[in-house]
């Protein structure tokens, strides 16, 4: 059957949705073909005040805004002049509950796609109130979502039949609202019809909100009595009322059992705990029943807003083997950073060291953090301490799995098969964090494995720097130990040659010690390869998602089913079979997840912490070997010191002509001997810059590698 106006023509199937007083249908343009959404009014509606009826298209009228579903026209029925029509913006991508009613997002949206959802419900709500509109009917079901050219979702507020203007201070009477949705105020007035005269004010949109975006967070509603909120509305209503200050769930899973109140978003959501810990604090605050209590828009706006201008920046704690993501402002300095990285991670600021793209990452504390490096979860930034970390990892929470129905029954089937759709979903992305944590470690100690064998080939280049200085100086001291045997008067070199032939001894020690270092990296890198290739050939998550395939058909089978109602012989044996291969593909998955991908990544798990000793070890020793090398440059530079005196006093004597110093036969002689010990002084001169020159360089290469 068809419907239409002067200018746009429906099908009375094409239903996009349907309330008390309208329903909603898909309609076209006459001319262009053009989508558009008709809300097309029942008798009902027509019962209400005139002015009540035109309330809803005098304040579309007023509003313009992306996050508004538009107003186009407003027209009426052919045959019907009575028969009102709003021609309105077509959402193509449903409604927000259409979205949460899905079965993958049945422990909420992703985090990117709540965001979204964050950022178009607070700037169409900043929109309302800057027009002093009330909604009075916050819910997903009113949140509509477009889809545009590039992918990138835009959501809209719809259904402004219960709004109305409403300035800051005043308050209204009338009733409205969805129950789950509803403020406790008003639940208590139109659900329990309890006799009272409380007035509400604008903040009651507040509450909608709240109770909206914790179940795009989560998937479920917030506050859930035993047998659920339309079959327990007593209870429903205690919740809410009776909620302690901070919780923002409550859920009673016995009868007239006690409410497990709930002060965080569930393990389970997408979430992570850097926006986790931004919003709680926000639902908190407008999941309060008490009006005066409860945050105002302004505080609401200014709070939301905060959380959307921060940037995320994504780290991985190496050696704890966990991810996280910090929400930060732009003009924030690194210092600020630090201390946040701190509170996910426990790592103070003093010990931590960032590598990025596989080199050390130096961030000065007064650096904004606008000029940090972009990243994304594949290439975080890799946080490193300089203690040994304790392991943790992710601890892969499984959902809670729904028992099968025992017995045949079409809609307990249907209904148990949605559920485990769900379910599914939630192994196969416990399954494939596991496998891209797997990646992080092993690219992240790949790259750590490389700066510490640069340290140890610094450290090898150092002791090559030592030992050239310290053959220079050995030749020097037999030519200078020959010469002061000539003159009792000169200089003892005994001791300096003591403390050359003491360094000569030891380097060779230091030498092995280094190579050592690198023989051990060598095989710790082997270690990593082996774990590379194991990883490259994990197909575990392709079967999950086979397997979730499987089961997803049979949803869809069982969707069929249910609709049919009641089955033949044969459709009945086939839903039984479906029901069997149906159990048996959930055996499979986990199986997959326990046995499979969860043992893998615990099998990295303990090769990274014993990674995490080994290196620990080689860096102490490495930074011993440090000092020991800045003593033995100490040294040499003493040895030269008392080998120039010598010289010098050579040269004196040589120019004095005192002292018996052979052979000095005649002037010829006497100004050759002068000349080689110039010679020699300017040798030991030239080598002492080179060495600290040569220093200067090492030390700064170092500089670039070193400091985890």
């Amino acid at each position: 059957m068809m419907a239409s106006t002067a200018n746009h023509i429906w099908s009375m199937e094409d239903v996009l949705g349907q309330g008390a007083t309208a329903s909603v249908f898909k309609a076209r343009n006459k001319k262009t073909g053009d989508l558009v959404a008709v809300k097309v009014f029942n008798v009902s509606s027509y019962t209400r005040p005139y002015e009540v009826q035109m309330r809803e298209v005098e304040v579309l009228r007023k509003l313009n805004h992306i996050n508004i579903v538009k107003l186009f026209s407003v027209e009426e029925i052919h045959m019907n002049s009575k028969q009102k029509v709003l021609v309105m913006e077509f959402c193509s991508g449903g409604s927000l509950l259409n979205i949460l009613e899905e079965p993958e997002n049945a422990f909420g949206l992703p985090e990117s796609e709540f965001l979204i959802v964050l950022h178009c419900v607070v700037q169409g709500m900043n929109h309302l109130r800057e027009n002093a509109v009330v909604h009075r009917d916050i819910k997903p079901g009113n949140i509509m979502r477009v889809v545009g050219e590039n992918g990138d979702s835009v959501y809209k507020l719809t259904d402004f039949g219960a709004s109305r203007e409403l300035e800051d201070d005043e308050k209204f009477l009338s009733i409205y609202g969805t129950e789950e949705y509803l403020h406790p105020d008003m639940y208590e007035r139109a659900v329990l019809r309890k006799p009272q005269q409380k007035a509400y004010g604008v903040t009651v949109d507040l509450w909608s909100i709240g109770v909206t975006f914790y179940h795009a967070a989560a998937g479920t509603l917030p506050f859930v009595p035993f047998g659920g909120p339309r079959k327990n509305k007593q209870t429903m209503y205690k919740i809410t009322t009776e909620k302690p200050v901070g919780a923002i769930a409550g859920v009673q899973k016995v009868e007239d059992g006690a409410i497990e109140w709930s002060y965080h978003l569930p393990h389970c959501c997408q979430l992570s705990e850097g926006l986790k810990t931004q919003l709680v604090p926000v639902l908190a605050s407008i999941l309060e029943a008490d009006q005066e209590k409860c945050w105002g828009f302004d505080q609401f706006f200014a709070e939301t807003t905060g959380i959307l201008h921060r940037m995320s920046i994504y780290i991985f704690s190496l050696q704890q083997a966990t991810a996280h993501r910090i929400y930060i402002h732009c003009y924030n300095t690194a210092s600020i950073f630090f201390k946040e990285v701190q509170k996910q991670t426990g790592v103070v600021p003093e010990l931590q060291q960032y590598l990025f793209q596989g080199h050390h990452l130096i961030l000065k504390p007064s650096v904004k953090v606008l000029s940090f490096p972009h990243t994304t979860p594949d290439r975080p930034l890799y946080l490193v301490s300089c203690q040994p970390e304790k392991t943790v990892g992710t601890v892969p929470r499984e959902p809670e799995t729904p028992a099968m129905p025992s017995r045949f029954e079409v809609v307990a089937d249907f209904s148990f098969c949605k559920a485990i759709v769900g379910v599914i979903h939630q192994y196969l992305r416990i399954a494939r964090t596991l496998q891209k944590h797997q990646e992080l470690i092993l690219q992240g100690y790949y790259c750590y494995f490389e700066n510490v064998r640069t340290e140890c080939s610094t450290a090898e280049n150092k002791i090559s720097l030592v030992d050239m200085k310290l053959f220079t100086c050995l030749k020097t001291e037999e030519k200078l130990h020959k010469l002061s045997q000539s003159s009792e008067e000169l200089p003892d070199l005994t001791e300096n040659g003591k403390k050359l032939r003491l360094i000569q001894e030891n380097l060779p020690v230091y030498n092995d010690r280094i190579q050592e270092f690198k023989n051990k990296v060598d095989h710790l890198h082997a270690e990593l390869s082996r774990s590379s290739e194991t990883l490259a050939g994990d197909k575990s998550t392709q079967k999950m998602a086979f397997l979730l395939e499987k089961i997803t058909e049979v949803h869809k089978q069982y969707k069929k089913d249910r609709s049919t109602g009641k089955l033949n012989y044969n459709e009945e044996q086939i839903h039984k079979f479906e029901k069997i291969n149906l159990s048996a593909n959930i055996k499979k998955v986990k199986s997959l997840l326990r046995e499979d991908c969860s043992q893998k990544y615990h099998d990295v798990l303990a090769l990274s912490g014993n990674w995490t000793s080994v290196l620990h070890e080689i860096h102490s020793q490495l930074k011993d070997f440090s000092i020991f090398f800045t003593q033995l440059i100490h040294d040499l530079q003493m040895c030269e010191e008392r080998q120039s005196k010598v010289l010098d006093a050579v040269l004196f004597r040589v120019q004095q002509g005192a002292g018996r110093l052979e052979p000095t036969d005649g002037p010829k002689d006497k100004d050759h001997m002068i000349l080689r010990m110039n010679r020699l002084k300017d040798e030991m001169e030239v080598v002492a810059r080179e060495l600290q020159y040569n220093n200067s360089i090492i030390e700064s290469l170092g500089s670039m590698n070193t400091g985890l």
